[in-house]
């Protein structure tokens, strides 16, 4: 699996974050032995993952991404955007699509993270995902949550008031 990250990235200021700012843009290739990888790792070995026979007997068009492979894979660029992962405080989604991988080559999933929401008040920011393959979107509401640096003033604020 190949990630292409933002261009230009620089670490993220995130004291300064705005609605609708586009903290990352990326691509990631899956392909067929990281499937196998996931499976092992994972342990779901579902066939539906790896047997095209048995995934269109189900009613796939082929073997198809496990769907917490897309949802663990769709996050790694804000991950790496943010620079620290304990940052992330939570994270969901919901699976809207199939992530189809050919027996052959690979499949693209573009994620797109941006600022949907910042709660001042519990210095938090709601990070929104869209994850497409070939124009088609594979995850929906997919949101995560950004723990934000305190502000100078309330930190300075809380130590006048512990003093």
């Amino acid at each position: 699996m190949t990630t292409s990250p933002t261009p230009d990235a620089r670490p993220l200021d995130l004291a300064a974050l705005s609605v609708g700012d586009e903290l990352s843009r990326t691509v990631h290739t899956l392909d067929r032995d990281a499937l196998v990888r996931y499976a092992g790792a994972s342990g779901d070995f579902n066939p539906i993952h790896y047997n095209d026979a048995v995934a269109e007997q189900a009613g796939l068009p082929g073997v198809i991404a496990h769907g917490m492979l897309t949802m663990g894979t769709a996050i790694t660029g804000l991950l790496e955007a943010v620079g620290d992962p304990t940052l992330v405080t939570a994270y969901s989604t919901r699976f809207t699509g199939m992530v189809p991988v050919p027996a052959t080559g690979e499949v693209a999933l573009e994620v797109v993270a941006t600022v949907g929401a910042i709660d001042e008040s519990a210095g938090t920011a709601r990070v929104d995902l869209a994850a497409v393959v070939d124009g088609e979107k594979v995850l929906g509401r997919a949101r995560a949550t950004l723990a934000l640096p305190r502000r100078t003033q309330d930190a300075e604020a809380d130590a006048a008031g512990a003093a």
